[in-house]
């Protein structure tokens, strides 16, 4: 594959907002920067799952000429050219599993929306097959789960092609204090393809990068607090947290089981309604599971409305606004709700909603080493350390690797704590149930008679800095993850042309009326871009 040339021309001078179909606070100017832009054209760019079933329905196309297509992209600016570095690993066997799906397809016809559709999973997600689950981590790399997880077997039954694995915040981004997102040991740093300076926030970092830079159609992201909203919103896509139960974790490395979820991260609406449809459904390797079972819509796509904001109730969380001109696009966002038709109540706020303190990072610690410690035991003996403990002296003789540019004083705290049936432990989650649930999330809503609460889900992108770590990108994914309610992300419009989301949460299980309300407002915005691979924009 050839290498893009560099085009070095100025870089940006002001500010430039966009919020899409002429609402806009002021218009992206189109002579946005090129430093060092090495995109190129692509058959399937922006391609939606529909897209791709029209191609193979009209026999223009195949699984197997559509995945070469996506690997050939991979290979010539993920793995080389701009160097995205967002596929951690790529699966041996996709071709032929493509091969197996166009003769199914011709035989029997397509099992559904997804047959054929190449997806790329998060690296904490098991699959029994010749990819390796890490988390990232070095210590984790022969570590051979049994099964698939209930994620990847869901998939594989939908008739999607697991393209590969993503890179992500090495365990999670639950290692050390002063991290830098989206690096790990073993998948070094990934990039954001709207500027490769920039970081894609975590951790599904990978996930994120690839599928605004059209590696793969969709991606499979996991979040406890914040990681497949917040790379959404940085990455310019649509990202669904569903309520604790909807999916399953069983076969996912894990960091707290009150929090912790797998989601769709996808360039549509309606593409993520499409693969949350394919990943709900009972599991019984997850006991959070039994609260749907025989209950979950298995089609969110009859949920996709274009008026769907007419008549709506939307409270806004003022607390999670900043000064600055990322939350004047949420401004604009909100008036155009209200051109929709919605009613939008500013402000609902309740200090509930940031009053969590400690409570929350208590709750994670106590489980942290509990689940992990589960989940390294169900490996057997495919399982390469036992323990957190083992991760931790691992990482300790492996330092020059694993420790270069950032510490592990998080696992450090975890492992000093007890069992689940501890004051501390029992004392935080109760408390931060209270907070998020009766006092937070339920309280607004049933106050303000709600259909959604709306805030800033995160952006601009700050530079990646290795030295210092992570800097603050604003966010308002707290409530809804401690909480374990939903949390839709769809973009808002650009900063410097970098994306900037904004957030729908509400009760639990609400999915489908959070869906028809972002469907709604994606409808009216159309806010979407593709990157350009920019080296930056300033």
């Amino acid at each position: 594959m050839k290498r893009r040339e560099f085009l070095q021309v100025s870089a940006l001078a002001s500010v430039h907002l966009a919020l899409g179909n002429g609402v806009a606070v002021a218009r992206e100017n189109e002579r946005l920067p090129k430093v060092g832009s090495r995109n190129k054209g692509f058959e399937f760019e922006e391609a939606t799952f529909g897209d791709l079933q029209s191609a193979m329905r009209s026999g223009k196309e195949t699984a197997v000429s559509i995945c070469n297509k996506y690997l050939d992209r991979i290979d010539d600016l993920d793995r080389r050219g701009p160097s995205v570095n967002s596929v951690i690993e790529l699966n041996p066997d996709a071709l032929a599993i493509a091969r197996a799906l166009d003769r199914e397809r011709k035989e029997r016809g397509p099992r559904g929306p997804l047959h054929g559709i190449p997806v790329l999973i998060k690296d904490n997600i098991d699959t029994r097959d010749r990819m390796k689950t890490t988390a990232g981590s070095l210590a984790m790399l022969d570590a051979k789960p049994l099964r698939d997880s209930f994620v990847a077997q869901k998939l594989r039954d939908a008739g999607a092609i697991i393209l590969g694995k993503t890179n992500l915040s090495e365990w999670a981004n639950f290692r050390g204090d002063r991290s830098t997102n989206d690096w790990s040991g073993r998948g070094g740093q990934t990039n954001n393809p709207y500027s490769l300076d920039r970081n894609p926030s975590g951790s599904s970092s990978g996930s994120a990068a690839a599928v605004t830079a059209n590696f793969c159609a969709g991606a499979i992201g996991t979040e406890t607090d914040g990681s497949i909203v917040s790379p959404s919103a940085l990455c310019g896509l649509v990202g669904i947290k569903p309520t604790i139960g909807l999916v399953s974790r069983g076969g996912i490395i894990p960091i707290g089981h009150s929090q912790d979820t797998a989601g769709p991260m996808t360039r549509t609406v309606a593409d993520a309604a499409m693969l949350l449809g394919a990943l709900a459904g009972y599991d019984s390797r997850d006991n959070a599971t039994e609260a749907i079972r025989g209950k979950s819509p298995t089609d969110y796509m009859q949920f996709l409305d274009p008026g769907g904001l007419r008549g709506a109730r939307i409270g806004v969380a003022r607390k999670f606004f900043r000064s600055g001109p990322a939350e004047k696009l949420i401004e604009a966002a909100m008036d155009e709700m209200q051109r929709q038709g919605a009613t939008v109540i500013d402000p609902i706020d309740d200090p509930a909603l940031t009053r969590f303190g400690d409570a929350e990072r208590t709750v994670l610690f106590y489980e942290f080493k509990h689940d992990l410690n589960a989940y390294l035991a169900s490996l057997g003996d495919g399982a390469p350390v036992r323990s957190l403990k083992e991760i931790i002296e691992f990482n300790e003789r492996n330092k020059d690797k694993e420790l270069l540019y950032f510490g592990q004083e998080t696992m450090l705290k975890a492992e000093e704590k007890g069992p689940l049936t501890e004051k501390e432990y029992l004392d935080a989650v109760a408390k931060c149930r209270r907070l998020s649930r009766d006092e937070g999330i339920d309280a607004a809503m049933q106050k303000h008679q709600l259909d959604a609460i709306i805030a800033p889900a995160g952006g601009p992108a700050a530079k990646t800095d290795h030295v210092n770590g992570d800097r603050g990108i604003g966010g308002s994914s707290s409530p809804a993850a401690v909480a374990g309610y939903p949390n839709i992300t769809v973009p808002a419009g650009f900063v410097f042309g970098l994306p900037v989301g904004i957030s729908f949460f509400g009760r639990a299980f609400s999915e489908p009326k959070l869906i028809k309300l972002a469907y709604a407002f994606e409808q009216a915005t159309r806010c979407r871009k593709p990157p350009r691979l920019l080296t930056t924009v300033a």
